[in-house]
């Protein structure tokens, strides 16, 4: 249900700024969500739908792109692709030592009118 205050400010953000652009409406939003946060596209497109009713951004599409996750093995210095619970290094068996990757969530752009 987290996603509804998310939307909701991701919703502010676009609006603030396709004002401040004196856009008459928004087509389409960019946005980038790492695979390491909680958050599900579908939840999201699902508010994102809901909340633009009546505002610049109805209608608007919203595009997401996924960051998968990026390790760091802190033996090795590997860059690796974490995957569930597996956290250590599929080289060595290393411990992780560094985040590279997977934490995003931002708008990347919003096209308008």
């Amino acid at each position: 249900m987290h996603e509804l205050s998310v939307t909701e400010q991701l919703l502010e953000i676009v609006l603030d700024h396709a004002r401040k652009a004196k856009a008459k409406r928004v087509l389409k939003v960019n946005l980038v969500i790492g695979e390491l946060t909680s958050f599900v596209g579908e939840s999201i497109q699902f508010y994102f739908d809901m909340l633009t009713k009546e505002t610049e951004a109805e209608g608007a599409s919203l595009s997401i792109s996924r960051i998968p996750a990026r390790a760091t093995c802190k033996q090795c210095k590997m860059e690796f692709h974490p995957e569930g619970m597996d956290w250590f290094c599929p080289a060595c068996g290393g411990p992780t030592e560094e985040v590279l990757g997977g934490r995003e969530f931002h708008v990347e752009s919003i096209e308008v009118e």
